[in-house]
């Protein structure tokens, strides 16, 4: 499908003639190395979101599972919250040494502190160190993303045409993506394969399986860093370098230059800020939702994500493409508009399909499974004990409850009852639709917003200068955006939906900025 998009945008863009065939066998490279690296990065920084659920009952105490997921989170949103820093960091070494050798460092960071994260033990064996070494393990993520991003885009824009700029860096933006599909598609593999009866499958992931995605990004990781050592240095870098004109100060340059802190403000309010918080709506909070307030089963949860990826990821090309045609304001404003007027629709109606209250039980079609499992060493057994219940629209919900069953006979609960629904296809593929227009919205937003970036801040200073505004707006208000909408639906449980407005007012205040203040002019060069 991707070699498909390329050749078809290649070929009908009449600018294309301009390139000759090594050109465009070296831009290819640039792209393939830089987007398997940063592919990669993502799926270190996303496993941890994809698992809160899991990684709640691991490293926090068990008395209170609303409370542990929050704290999950915030663990998670604390990963988003120094990215900035990360951008000040890796941006200052990326302009004064080099982008190559600075995004191989922060691959090298993210990818130890990954594997570290699947090796601590869980809270039950070290107590409350196990949640501060995760922490400090997610910022150490969140420093090495805030480098990441930044040198990527920032490369692939330094090897692009001008006139072909927002279609080759979209490619990078398919990455943040990509790499959350990877994160769901590992997870589903690995729950499925480590045991061959449901049950046993899905205890064995909750107990230790669930490390397995995050060791695995030590294979991932090699092999990126393998293909990154090969690239080459980027040539406009390269030549500010021999000519001894790169930047002294690069965080100086970047936020006391009142020319430039003005075009860092601008690009952060009236574009990243809303860009953020539409991401990690579509994809994120939109999972969170669906498994905490629409009680979706965990598997159908992750497997409508996914298809709702791979059907909508393609539009980031699309819309990349087109921002080098028409500009790439419009492109962004429009999606932060029609996110404002259609995400309470979008979620009212994934909860009305998913609803069962109201509808009439059938006692007759109850079933009921129990499974008893002895604990090793101890004078009791654990006893499971599953009830479907159908119900007329098709969807049928489960009740999970466990019991402690003494020898004596006795038994004691030990969890509160766990609620999940499986849907039925036509419900399935609405939910999957819904989703899909979410990510829609976001492929609208994110395509453009590299070449965007790239084209307001000069060469010497760029890597610092876009990855500021692209964390703040990222890390910060679209980070946050999980925690702050589910930590509203503690607060105001009378509204379902009460989350939203969170995204909603970002968006809001990012659209009107955006659209008094931006311009939509298409840079015919790179600044130097």
């Amino acid at each position: 499908m991707w070699a498909i998009i390329f050749i078809l945008t290649t070929q009908t863009n009449p600018n294309n003639c301009m390139q000759s065939t090594a050109e465009k066998k070296q831009i290819r490279k640039v792209i393939f190395a830089s987007s398997v690296g940063t592919l990669i990065e993502w799926y270190d920084f996303y496993i941890f979101g994809s698992l809160a659920p899991i990684i709640a009952a691991q490293f926090f105490p068990k008395t209170d599972p609303t409370a542990a997921l929050l704290s999950t989170l915030a663990t998670f949103a604390a990963g988003f919250i120094v990215r900035p820093f990360g951008a000040l960091v890796f941006g200052r070494l990326g302009d004064k040494v080099g982008r190559k050798y600075t995004f191989l460092l922060t691959l090298v960071l993210m990818g130890g502190s990954t594997f570290a994260i699947g090796l601590i033990p869980g809270y039950e064996k070290i107590g409350f160190l196990a949640p501060i070494l995760v922490l400090l393990l997610r910022l150490i993520q969140g420093l090495a993303l805030g480098g990441e991003y930044g040198g990527a885009a920032t490369y692939v824009a330094e090897h692009s045409p001008s006139e072909r700029r927002g279609f080759y860096t979209s490619w990078i933006q398919t990455t943040a993506t990509l790499g959350l599909l990877l994160s769901l598609g590992i997870i589903l593999i690995t729950r499925k394969s480590l045991d061959a009866d449901a049950a046993e499958s899905i205890k064995a992931f909750e107990s230790w399986g669930w490390r397995i995605p995050f060791w695995f990004s030590l294979v991932l990781v090699g092999m990126s860093i393998y293909i990154r050592l090969k690239m080459h240095e980027s040539p406009l870098f390269s030549k500010l370098k021999a000519e001894g004109k790169t930047s002294v100060n690069p965080i100086k340059e970047s936020l006391l230059n009142k020319g430039n802190l003005k075009m860092v403000l601008l690009a952060l309010f009236g574009a990243t800020m809303g860009q953020g918080v539409v991401w990690y709506t579509g994809q994120f909070y939109a999972q969170t939702f669906l498994e905490n307030v629409c009680k979706v089963d965990f598997e159908q949860s992750r497997t409508i994500l996914i298809w709702a990826i791979i059907f909508a990821t393609p539009l980031f090309i699309v819309f990349g493409q087109l921002s080098d045609r028409i500009g790439r304001k419009w492109i962004i404003m429009a999606g932060l508009l029609l996110a404002v007027v259609s995400y309470r629709p979008i979620y009212q109606q994934m909860l009305q399909i998913t609803s069962t209250e109201n509808l009439v039980k059938d006692p007759s079609t109850v079933s009921i499974q129990r499974m008893i499992q002895p604990v090793k060493g101890k004078d009791f057994s654990l006893q499971t004990t599953t009830t479907s219940q159908p119900y007329p629209n098709g969807i049928t919900e489960k009740t999970v409850h466990a019991d402690t069953v003494y020898a004596n006979g006795s038994e004691m609960p030990v969890k509160t009852d766990k609620v999940s629904k499986v849907l039925p296809d036509n419900t399935y593929w609405a939910i999957v639709a819904l989703i899909f227009v979410q990510i829609v919205l976001v492929t609208m937003v994110y395509g453009p917003i590299a070449a965007f970036l790239v084209e307001i801040f000069p060469t010497k200073i760029r890597y610092t200068s876009m990855s500021l505004p692209y964390h703040l707006g990222n890390g910060v208000f679209g980070g946050l955006t999980p925690f702050i909408a589910v930590l509203l639906g503690t607060m105001y449980t009378g509204d379902k939906l009460v989350g939203l407005w969170y995204p909603i007012g970002v968006s809001l205040v990012c659209l009107v900025i955006g659209v008094i203040y931006l311009s939509n002019r298409i840079d015919p060069d790179v600044k130097d």
